[in-house]
């Protein structure tokens, strides 16, 4: 499902107008952000939890050449299904 697919089924199941369903996930996407920034965690129960995890910087190995390539520390955004989302799809 693309974004404008999504926005499309918002829009049908809250009865929004187009416009108005853009600005509510627009809003979501932006609290995720936030709140990962801020707390570094977001959990919407029962359906997925965002974490934010530090990694460490390393070296990496480029297959074409074989020349190694520092990677730099970076922090890194790890998605856990929830038991409702789990159970949907199975």
């Amino acid at each position: 499902m693309s974004k404008t697919d999504l926005v499309n089924y918002i829009a049908e199941e809250a009865g929004l107008t187009k416009a108005d369903a853009t600005r509510a996930l627009a809003a979501m996407e932006s609290g995720v952000k936030e709140g990962l920034k801020k707390e570094g965690k977001v959990t919407l129960t029962g359906f997925v939890t965002f974490t934010a995890r530090k990694k460490a910087a390393t070296t990496a190995r480029n297959p074409r050449t074989g020349e190694t390539v520092p990677v730099p520390a970076r922090t890194a955004v790890v998605i856990k299904a929830g038991s409702k989302l789990k159970e949907a799809l199975n």
